[in-house]
């Protein structure tokens, strides 16, 4: 009886499964993925574990200053397209950029001198002269870079000059003269540079820059502190403003014209204009 009961059961179960729907509206109809795709999938998102070696902006990340000027030097060295790429895209130094640089020069230059005896005697040249050299030697390099016609603009070419005259003057007096060679060569060098820039200032403006920036002083106060080894810095200026000068009178010039210029070299046109302290 049981069996039979049991039997019943089975077959109404049975029927209820083929009466059921084939497909259910809480299920989707899209097939899944197997499982080699799965395993795919999962090894796309993680990726395995590779060296590589790092990318050219994380590699100078890396570097001192140092080791990348060093780079930049070998691979020029190498290849002189990438010398002629580099001098070309770099930005142009600045006055306040390269004096910074002298600086470096001259604070490893004062440091070099030994404790306890005198600056100025044979014993402290030697132990200083390897800097001394690197000093002179990195002012000789980058003063043609402020000089016409690379350096355009003349009050830059001035203000650079009178920077790195200082650097000059404040280089010791050695009590050997066999050992002021470097700084008398300094000052040669700076003379020519000088007399340079005064005579293409000169064809400027009617070299308005050197009248009104006092330059002229300055060269005198320079000269002076050189003991005289920018004589021709300061002949070159004498003979440009004294062109200045008298060549206004030349035929052709008006009155009007000299007389407005001579107030510009004065200040009287300017304040004759209502301009000045007070006024605006």
């Amino acid at each position: 009886m049981s069996n039979r009961k049991r039997k019943a059961s089975e077959e109404a179960d049975q029927d209820r499964m083929s009466t059921s729907p084939t497909s259910s509206p809480s299920f989707s109809s899209r097939p899944l993925p197997s499982a080699g795709a799965t395993r795919s999938i999962k090894r796309s998102r993680t990726g395995a574990a590779v060296g590589k070696p790092l990318s050219m902006p994380r590699l100078l990340e890396t570097l001192s200053p140092d080791e990348v000027r060093q780079l930049f030097l070998d691979v020029a060295n190498q290849h002189p397209e990438f010398h002629q790429a580099l001098v070309t895209h770099a930005p142009r130094p600045s006055i306040d950029s390269t004096l910074s640089v002298l600086r470096t020069y001259e604070d490893d230059f004062r440091k070099a001198f030994p404790l306890g005896n005198r600056p100025t005697s044979d014993y402290a040249y030697n132990r200083v002269r390897l800097y001394l050299v690197r000093l002179i030697e990195a002012l000789r390099d980058f003063t043609p870079h402020f000089l016409p016609p690379e350096e355009s603009q003349t009050i830059s070419s001035l203000n650079y000059l009178d920077a790195v005259t200082n650097i000059v003057h404040d280089l010791p007096d050695w009590d050997s003269y066999q050992n002021q060679r470097h700084k008398h060569d300094a000052y040669d060098e700076l003379s020519k540079a000088w007399a340079l820039v005064i005579k293409e200032a000169a064809k400027r403006a009617g070299g308005f820059q050197l009248q009104f920036g006092e330059w002229d002083e300055k060269l005198k106060s320079h000269n002076q502190k050189s003991g005289g080894r920018l004589e021709e810095a300061v002949d070159e200026l004498q003979t440009s403003l004294g062109f200045m000068q008298t060549g206004a009178h030349m035929p052709g010039v008006s009155d009007e014209r000299l007389s407005i210029r001579q107030q510009l070299f004065s200040g009287g046109f300017v304040q004759g204009m209502g301009v000045g302290q007070g006024n605006w």
